[in-house]
């Protein structure tokens, strides 16, 4: 049996976090395997990160952020980051796993979020132009990435939902050049997906795959996020 951990603060009123256990059961009976799922909240991360976290085979950063423990959620992300532990983030967990790498990877100390702290000065996560919206988007892959070989495909449709924030393109290259790919853009160029090229598994979203459940779909990404935690 496998252990998944969910960062994030849990609440009932979030559609993800009902859609998440759902789409994970639904994934994990497609594989024949039992996962056990367990919620962590972001300020139960603030100290001693690493003995918590330990006992998981898998790591999923959550939507519905601002996070009560912004410093928390960034722990759970490095301990996944550092230990190759599998890792997915979705929307705002997707948010928080580029600040992360860019503080603790590329030494961005200041890399911050806009709609936590708007008057930083180094913004790293800003308002996308196409805000939160129902409708199906067509994205587009980057040939030879992760996502591309777990879609089977180069060119996708999702239709879970945009989160309102996303990286600021300004500092696509210097993630690109350390390590942390985009994966996916949407019609208009923007990032939608990354993933790290020297990670086994290590993907964050700008669209929320859980809520596939909602409609009895196994999601190939978290098929293939149980995959690599069962390994």
């Amino acid at each position: 049996m496998s252990k998944i951990g969910l960062i994030g603060d849990f609440d009932s009123e979030v559609v993800a976090h009902n859609a998440i256990p759902q789409a994970i059961k639904l994934a994990s009976d497609d594989l024949g395997c039992h996962i056990e799922i367990e919620w962590i909240p972001t300020t139960s991360l603030e100290n001693d990160y690493e003995q918590k976290l330990s006992k998981f085979q898998a790591l999923w950063t959550v939507p519905a952020s601002p996070y009560k423990s912004m410093q928390g959620a960034l722990n759970g992300i490095r301990f996944a980051r550092e230990q190759n532990v599998p890792f997915l983030g979705t929307c705002g967990g997707f948010q928080h796993m580029v600040i992360e790498f860019a503080r603790n990877v590329l030494g961005l100390s200041d890399a911050d979020h806009a709609e936590e702290n708007p008057t930083s000065s180094l913004l790293l996560v800003a308002p996308l132009t196409c805000s939160v919206s129902e409708k199906t988007h067509n994205f587009k892959l980057a040939p030879n990435s992760k996502v591309a070989d777990i879609y089977g495909s180069t060119e996708i449709v999702e239709q879970y939902g945009i989160c309102n924030y996303g990286l600021n393109p300004e500092f696509a290259p210097l993630l690109e050049e350390a390590g942390m790919r985009i994966a996916g853009v949407d019609s208009e160029g923007e990032t939608r997906i990354m993933e790290l090229s020297n990670h086994p598994f290590f993907i964050g979203t700008l669209f929320q795959p859980e809520r596939s459940a909602l409609k009895n779909i196994v999601h190939p990404l978290i098929k293939a996020f149980l995959q690599n935690a069962i390994k």
